[in-house]
């Protein structure tokens, strides 16, 4: 009886939740919104929210004072302001800045916001910021997320429309949210064109450890080999468009990376070792000119297109609530 008074209770309160959504945006013409952060990830979120009109009113707040007048130039946002005023009567936040910045700036968001304020982080990492805001009596108000989408450059010129549109966006300990929150932030991420996970912080951390934080070390790794060689020149010189590819996420900002690296430590160097010994399986056949092995792991690899292409999905879709979640 317990558990299903339990389950009851859950489900009022999304209702309850997803109710006062909607009766707030009906009896609201507006919907305020301030990114922290204007570069390529805030810059593209501004485009979007303002062209779908889901938000009426941008306010932006940028550090960097270039950053800030490009992007009232370019007409991402309405204005720009200071943190402690950007985020005062404003229905959303949005921090759209290096992880480890949001590590100093959101609990101090937490205590400036009203009580109706949704917040929410768009970092890379999440379980280092999730702890750091764990018995903050605004915690319910704040949502995890990690949208899965972006490009090497940065900036506010990056900004593109629809970055966002048919990726994956992970949101992270959601119970942990209060369900009004959560309804407002599921409805904007829709309102983009992107499907949701739900991940715990932790788990979210671990398998983007394998598909975006792995890929840029690596990029990092290869640009490095490359410029050492003596006659590196010459070889930049007879890049193709395969190289361009693989290195192109060399030249991601070392001020968003640095930090990721930092914050995901742990599993980063656990892909890391993965990745090795791949790399020295290869290594290995060549070594041993074992030929039909060397067959075997491209042939292996090669499986990857049916993954990449939506023929093998690890997704599966709930229709009741217009999401995908991921499975183990």
């Amino acid at each position: 009886m317990l558990l299903i008074k339990n389950i009851l209770q859950k489900g009022l309160e999304k209702i309850r939740g997803l109710f006062l959504y909607k009766k707030t945006n009906l009896k609201n013409a507006v919907m305020r919104t301030t990114i922290v952060g204007l570069g390529l990830i805030g810059g593209s979120l501004a485009k979007d929210l303002r062209r779908l009109n889901f938000a009426t009113e941008l306010t932006g707040v940028e550090i960097n004072e270039t950053h800030a007048q490009k992007a009232i130039e370019i007409g991402l946002v309405d204005s720009v302001k200071p943190l402690e005023e950007a985020i005062k009567d404003t229905d959303i936040v949005i921090l759209a800045i290096p992880v480890d910045k949001e590590l100093q700036i959101l609990p101090s968001i937490l205590d400036g916001i009203s009580e109706n304020t949704t917040v929410i982080d768009l970092g890379s990492t999440k379980k280092t910021i999730v702890d750091s805001v764990k018995g903050h009596s605004k915690r319910r108000n704040f949502i995890p997320a990690h949208p899965m989408s972006g490009t090497e450059n940065s900036g506010p010129e990056a900004a593109l429309e629809n970055l966002f549109k048919g990726k994956i966006t992970i949101l992270c300990d959601h119970k942990d949210s209060g369900p009004q929150h959560l309804a407002l932030v599921e409805k904007m991420f829709q309102s983009l064109g992107m499907d949701i996970a739900y991940m715990t912080a932790d788990e979210q951390d671990h398998s983007t450890a394998f598909v975006s934080h792995l890929p840029h070390a690596a990029a990092y790794a290869l640009a490095n080999a490359v410029q050492s060689k003596e006659d590196g020149k010459i070889i930049f010189d007879l890049a193709s468009g395969g190289f361009r590819s693989t290195v192109r996420l060399a030249k991601s900002s070392g001020e968003m990376w640095h930090p990721i690296f930092r914050q995901n430590r742990k599993y980063v160097v656990e892909s890391l070792d993965v990745y090795i010994k791949h790399l020295q399986e290869f290594s290995d056949c060549l070594k041993s000119e074992d030929d039909d092995k060397l067959w075997e792991l491209i042939e292996n690899a090669n499986k990857i297109r049916s993954i990449l292409d939506g023929e093998n999905p690890h997704l599966i879709k709930n229709e009741e609530k217009l999401v995908k979640l991921y499975t183990k």
